[in-house]
């Protein structure tokens, strides 16, 4: 009998410490859950106006032919009277380039509009492509080659593009007046809850946005959305910053 009561003594004992070490790992784990629970995640923003100082604009001439040697040499006596145009603008031949001279076939259609073997007429065509970093004179030279286009010359003018040449520079700028920004908005986050803001415990940079200046759409390019439709831009970009908070 005491045999007995022995055993159940010891296995008492046991069940005891058992709970007492589980306890204990516990009350240690709690801890460490509420410690790593001790931060705060906030987002930074920060914004810088830009302008752009490169532009690039693309203009397509065209000759059109009953036969391609037609077509060719109405498109090569079109050729002269734009590269007039963009000089008269002001700019010069190292700004100017070309693409080859490329040319498609247009087929004659059948009575319910489907195309037949039969030509009706060739369309020999030419890109034309300006680069500069006068971004304004482009924009007024964009402006006026409507003229062109009433007088018959066979073009195809595509909107320039207006782009910034030091992306990287701004970015980084933006990216350290976020962050910035990011521990101003922790800090008054704490100040509620009678707290401190300790160190960064880990950074997320959102996506880098230039967008137009007064508003509008813009295309999506270079991780977020690049415009390159206007001259004054707004670059923009969001960071989402951890800090330690201490009591």
């Amino acid at each position: 009998m005491s045999s007995v009561r022995a055993s159940l003594l010891g296995l008492g004992i046991s069940i005891a410490v058992g709970l007492v070490l589980s306890a204990a790992i516990v009350s240690y784990t709690a801890n460490r859950i509420g410690n790593n629970k001790q931060s705060v995640s906030v987002k930074g923003l920060a914004e810088k106006a830009v302008s752009a100082d490169q532009a690039r604009w693309t203009i397509t001439v065209n000759g059109v032919g009953a036969s391609l040697p037609e077509a060719f040499a109405h498109l090569r006596a079109n050729q002269p009277m734009l590269l007039t145009f963009l000089k008269q603008q002001g700019f010069k031949d190292q700004q100017i380039s070309s693409s080859r001279e490329a040319h498609q076939i247009v087929y004659k259609q059948d009575a319910v509009g489907r195309p037949t073997r039969e030509i009706e007429q060739y369309i020999a065509s030419q890109n034309v492509m300006l680069a500069s970093n006068d971004v304004q004179a482009v924009d007024k030279a964009a402006g006026k080659i409507v003229q062109l286009t009433e007088s018959g010359l066979p073009i195809q003018v595509n909107d320039p593009e207006f782009l910034v040449s030091t992306l990287e520079a701004v970015k980084m700028s933006l990216i350290a007046n976020a962050t910035r920004n990011a521990h101003d908005r922790a800090t008054e986050f704490a100040k509620t809850g009678g707290a401190q803001v300790g160190a960064m415990k880990s950074a997320t940079q959102g996506a880098f946005y230039i967008l137009p200046a007064q508003g509008g759409g813009s295309n999506d390019d270079y991780g977020g959305a690049y415009d390159k439709s206007t001259i004054a831009k707004l670059a923009r970009v969001v960071v989402t910053v951890e800090y330690a908070i201490s009591q």
